[in-house]
């Protein structure tokens, strides 16, 4: 719109002319025309007004049909919506609606991402399933995922298996007499040396 304004806005008599100083070599651009001793060349040739008013007509036109392009669109756009909402099923299950159809899909497309050593996998899969919660369980079903993920939440992602070695069984090695110790080992009587 402010394209077609400022078309229709050009003077009757549009022509740029190039000016380039002799002494520094400096070019400026104007419609009008070049200071004492500047050579002028013509960049744009004047226009007669039966050429302005076709640019400008043409400017206009341009402009009605990308705004009758954005009306189509915005059109096809509700109507799809409309179509979605329709194709949803008339029982309130969550679970068939399209919106739960578009969060399992994105879930699949996370999961196939999985296992490539990106950082963030594990929040990413948490964001995709909480959004398939979201769209496909009812709200009471939802706040029960919830609460379950928020206990979940609380541990850390990854615990270490806790490994418990038995004792051997037999008798016990008599206590050795540590004789001294730096700062890496201790050393006994027979010099055997221990970690400290």
């Amino acid at each position: 719109m402010l394209l077609a304004a400022a078309w229709l806005a050009l003077p009757a008599a549009a022509q740029v002319t190039r000016c380039t100083d002799p002494a520094t070599g400096k070019v400026t651009y104007t419609d009008g025309g070049c200071a004492r001793g500047e050579a002028a060349r013509e960049v744009e040739a004047r226009k007669t007004p039966e050429e302005l008013q076709q640019e400008r007509e043409q400017a206009a036109e341009a402009w009605e049909r990308k705004r009758e392009r954005q009306q189509h669109e915005a059109a096809q756009r509700r109507d799809t919506e409309r179509a979605e909402r329709a194709a949803a099923p008339a029982g309130n299950d969550p679970a068939r609606s399209v919106a739960c159809q578009r969060a399992r899909r994105s879930l699949q497309e996370v999961m196939g991402t999985l296992g490539r050593g990106m950082y963030d996998e594990q929040a990413r899969l948490d964001a995709a399933q909480r959004e398939a919660d979201l769209a496909c369980l009812s709200p009471a079903d939802f706040a029960r995922a919830e609460r379950a993920r928020a206990s979940r939440a609380q541990a850390p992602y990854y615990t270490p298996p806790v490994v418990v070695v038995p004792p051997r069984p037999g008798p016990r090695p008599p206590p050795r007499e540590i004789t001294h110790c730096n700062v890496f080992r201790c050393y006994d009587k027979q010099g055997n040396t221990y970690p400290r």
